[in-house]
């Protein structure tokens, strides 16, 4: 949830996180090939398509780490988005998979698709997606801030990636700051 006159800012990191989010894709595609580019082409850009956004991915949690760029989160509310990645995985990865891309046409429009989903995962700030933080434990909270009276809290949630069951109201949590909405607690 984005308040209106809210800009999210590090674009370059969203666009990043957004790929890094559709990289599974690129490994199916780069298994099942594409019968109009040859392998000796398509598999080196699908590795690209992988390693590089994942790469800035771990770099930027590093990074964050490092510089202590950390925030403390008062939970007001707290929703488990587990089924997000499952609505994630089921609209645009089997869909893409299944697509047979045998002429030009089938491809570009794939791709233009593609652009789409990219777009809409920046533009939603549904850059958290990813297949990875689940492979590797983590679950996925919306935190909306605790209704203190203060004006200008409540008004934005923050997204947070955590290896907890759960988000309890009225806890302070210190989170790394991924991306102004985007916060990973990797040491819960």
């Amino acid at each position: 949830m984005v308040v209106h006159g809210h800009n999210e800012g590090m674009k370059a990191a969203r666009l990043l996180m957004v790929l890094s989010s559709i990289s599974p894709l690129f490994i199916l595609w780069a298994i099942r090939g594409i019968k109009l580019i040859p392998d000796i082409c398509f598999l080196p850009f699908c590795a690209l398509m992988v390693i590089v956004p994942n790469g800035f991915l771990w770099l930027r949690i590093r990074t964050a780490r490092k510089l202590r760029e950390t925030r403390e989160i008062v939970v007001g509310t707290a929703e488990d988005h587990r089924e997000h990645l499952l609505v994630y995985l089921f609209s645009m990865l089997l869909p893409f998979y299944a697509t047979d891309l045998g002429v030009w046409r089938d491809l570009a429009a794939t791709v233009a698709a593609l652009g789409f989903i990219i777009f809409l995962f920046w533009h939603l700030n549904l850059h958290y997606m990813n297949l990875l933080f689940a492979v590797f434990g983590y679950r996925v909270f919306t935190i909306y801030p605790a209704a203190d009276g203060n004006p200008l809290s409540g008004r934005t949630s923050q997204v947070l990636i955590t290896r907890r069951v759960a988000v309890l109201p009225g806890e302070r949590l210190v989170a790394y700051r991924l991306s102004d909405t985007v916060y990973f607690e990797g040491d819960a």
